[in-house]
């Protein structure tokens, strides 16, 4: 059988070892990884990996049951391309500082996106208190129209308990 590429998504209560487990059964399986992210979110990790196994999806899912079973994980299979190398370069980060509200994410990517970003990357988190929560988002994309497209559309459109702070990335490559 070829080799395919399959998606996994093992999500959880954060606790030692996830990552050193599936990567170990993973690897004794014959298995090759790509690319991954891994994060944890409110006491909870989730971790993405591309695999490439010479095994079908039901196969591979055996595989890793015992490591799911024994660390309480959730699971999702998906048979994938393999697109590795395959990578736009960010040229904008927007970094986003507001009064935790319904909606913000929403507002934002959508106006970003009919502005023409693609975006590559988000991370968001809540802080403050119970009383008085901020929200803090930061963004990296690429901005198919241009910087100034987004600059003027984020003028238009975001309220002023929004904080929005746009630069462009100047990535060397070589």
């Amino acid at each position: 059988m070829n080799a395919k590429w399959y998606m996994l998504t093992l999500v959880g209560r954060d606790q030692p070892g996830i990552v050193a487990r599936t990567t170990t059964v993973l690897y004794e399986a014959g298995c090759n990884l790509g690319e991954a992210s891994m994060m944890r979110l409110g006491g909870n990790f989730t971790i993405m990996l591309m695999v490439q196994a010479g095994l079908t999806r039901d196969e591979l899912q055996h595989k890793i049951d015992p490591v799911i079973a024994a660390l309480g994980l959730r699971c999702h299979i998906d048979e994938i391309e393999g697109q590795l190398h395959d990578h736009r370069i960010p040229d904008v980060r927007i970094s986003v500082y507001g009064a935790d509200r319904a909606g913000i994410v929403s507002q934002i990517t959508t106006v970003l996106a009919d502005a023409g970003l693609d975006i590559l990357d988000l991370e968001s988190d809540v802080g403050g208190t119970d009383d008085k929560p901020f929200y803090i988002m930061h963004i990296e994309g690429h901005a198919g129209n241009g910087i100034e497209a987004l600059q003027q559309a984020l003028a238009e459109h975001i309220s002023d308990d929004i904080e929005v702070r746009l630069s462009a990335i100047d990535t060397m490559i070589g």
